[in-house]
């Protein structure tokens, strides 16, 4: 399924606001589930993160693309959204830069963007893209 057919407005709307972190999950080499919280943003239909390309994370998308990303709400009304999908991984410097300062600047704000661009837009790190396949969601757990 394509991403434009599972990801709706509320959803897209829900993964952009403030600066909740997501929850990436993949499978290791050995066949144990493994996750970490991760800073991202949408970029069009695509989820958007940063990663180094020895990390257990960077390894394991290398190995076997398919990968969850869990962003929740953790207060009234509570809410989580489940993205689940295949990640493609880039190492080309200028699109690493404008993600990494993107990224930096949704978590860190404006006036650390580019700080945060240059520190993590480096070589050794990939820009990961996270296709989803399939969203599974509830945007108000008590109503």
């Amino acid at each position: 399924m394509p991403a434009a057919d599972v990801i709706s407005a509320p959803i897209r709307d829900f993964l952009s606001e403030g600066t909740r972190t997501g929850k990436v999950a993949w499978i290791a080499n050995d066949g144990r589930p493994l996750a970490a919280p991760i800073w991202f943003v949408v970029d069009g239909d695509e989820l958007v993160f940063t990663t180094a390309v020895a990390s257990a994370k960077g390894r394991a998308i290398t190995r076997d693309p398919r990968v969850v990303l869990v962003v929740d709400l953790e207060e009234d009304p509570y809410a989580f959204v489940q993205v689940q999908g295949e990640a493609v991984v880039s190492t080309d410097p200028g699109e690493l830069l404008e993600m990494a300062t993107r990224i930096g600047s949704r978590y860190m704000g404006a006036d650390r963007a580019e700080e945060f661009g240059r520190r993590n837009g480096v070589p050794g790190e990939y820009v990961v893209r996270l296709r989803p396949t399939r969203v599974i969601s509830t945007l108000d757990v008590t109503g």
